[in-house]
C-alpha cells in the first residue's frame, strides 16, 4: 500500500442555529437538541508518521475580518498529554492496533473557549488524519463512536454539513441542506463559564416546560425548509441564563443588528454571537455601521466539517 508522507485536514468551525437544554441525566449531562452547521472558519492540521511517540507544534494564525484577539480572549489551549488533539492520536493509534506514532502541526484560527467547536474540530481532524497516514479504514459508526469518548461535539465535526444533535448532541440525524448563507461572528473580550451556565439552566423554574416544546420543534425542523431561518426559531437556552454578562450581550445583539445583521444568536455557551447577512447585504457596509471593540469574522456555509488532502 502506498501511503501518504503527510496528511492534511482542514478542521471546520460550527455554529449552533439553535440549542436548546433539557434536564440532567443520571450520567450527569444534560439533554440537548440543537441544529449544527459548519462554516468556512478553519484551523489547519498537518500530522506525519514518526516511528514512536506524538508531537505537537501550535501557532496561531488571525485571520479575523476586522479586529484581532488578545492572548487573553484567545482562549487557552492546553498542552501536554491534556491536549485533545494528543489524545485524539492515542486513541486513533490504540483502536487501529498501529505500530508508530504521529507528529502533529496545528494553525489555529478558530477562537477557543467561544462555542465555535474548534478543539473538537481539531480532535476530528486528527483522527481521520492518523487513519489515513496507516492506511487504516475505520467505518463511520465506528468513527463517531470514537469521536463521542473525546467529546460531546466530536462526532458533528466528523459528520459536518448540517446535522440535528440529540442526547448529548452526539447522536446525530443528517439534516437536507438548505439555502447557503453568509453570517458575521463576533467575539467580545468576555467568556461564559459553560458550568455556571448549565448551574443556571438547573435552576431555572420553566426549563422542563421549555425544553419539551424546543424539543418537538428540533424534530420537525427539516420538514420546514427556508433555512437557516427556521432553525433560529429554536433560540439558545444559554441567553437565558447568562446573569450579569446579560446586559453585555443585550448591547451585542442590538449592535450587530443596527449594523445590518439579522437573527443574532449566541453559539454553544457563547461567548461568541453570529448573525446572518442577507443576499444582497455588502459586507463593508456592514464594517462600516458596525460600533464596537468586538473581533468579527465572515463566514459562509460549509458542506462539510472537514476537507483532507494526501501529500506526497
Amino acid at each position: 500500500m502506498n501511503l501518504p508522507r503527510r496528511v492534511r485536514v482542514e478542521a471546520r468551525a460550527k455554529l449552533n442555529l439553535g440549542l436548546a437544554v433539557g434536564p440532567r441525566r443520571s450520567d450527569g449531562f444534560h439533554e440537548l437538541a440543537t441544529i449544527f452547521q459548519s462554516v468556512t472558519l478553519a484551523d489547519t492540521l498537518v500530522a506525519q508518521r514518526r516511528p514512536r511517540g506524538f508531537s505537537l507544534e501550535l501557532r496561531h494564525e488571525e485571520v479575523a475580518a476586522r479586529g484581532a484577539l488578545s492572548a487573553r480572549t484567545r482562549g487557552a489551549v492546553p498542552a501536554g498529554r491534556g491536549n485533545l488533539v494528543l489524545r485524539a492520536a492515542r486513541l486513533a493509534v490504540r483502536y487501529a492496533g498501529i505500530d508508530g506514532g504521529v507528529h502533529l502541526h496545528l494553525t489555529k484560527r478558530i477562537p477557543a473557549q467561544a462555542g465555535l467547536g474548534g478543539g473538537s474540530a481539531d480532535a476530528a481532524a486528527t483522527l481521520v488524519a492518523v487513519f489515513a497516514l496507516y492506511g487504516v479504514q475505520v467505518p463511520l459508526a465506528d468513527r463517531l463512536a470514537l469521536g463521542a469518548e473525546l467529546g460531546s461535539d466530536v462526532p458533528f465535526a466528523l459528520m459536518g454539513g448540517t446535522a440535528l444533535g440529540l442526547s448529548r448532541g452526539e447522536r446525530l440525524t443528517r439534516l437536507r441542506p438548505g439555502r447557503r448563507f453568509r453570517a458575521v461572528i463576533a467575539v467580545p473580550r468576555w467568556r461564559v463559564a459553560t458550568a455556571e451556565a448549565f448551574r443556571r439552566i438547573d435552576q431555572s423554574r420553566n426549563g422542563l416546560t421549555r425544553w419539551k416544546g424546543k424539543l418537538r420543534l428540533a424534530k420537525v425542523v427539516d420538514g420546514m425548509g427556508l433555512w437557516p431561518y427556521r432553525a433560529l426559531r429554536l433560540g439558545n437556552s444559554f441567553e437565558q441564563v447568562l446573569g450579569p454578562r446579560t446586559p453585555d450581550f443585550v448591547d451585542l445583539c442590538a449592535r450587530l443588528r443596527e449594523a445590518g445583521v439579522r437573527e443574532p444568536h449566541m453559539t454553544g455557551s457563547g461567548s461568541a454571537v453570529f448573525g446572518l447577512l442577507g443576499p444582497r447585504a455588502f459586507e463593508r457596509r456592514f464594517f462600516d455601521r458596525f460600533t464596537g471593540s468586538e473581533t468579527l469574522y465572515v463566514v459562509r456555509f460549509a458542506g462539510s466539517g472537514l476537507g483532507i488532502r494526501r501529500l506526497s
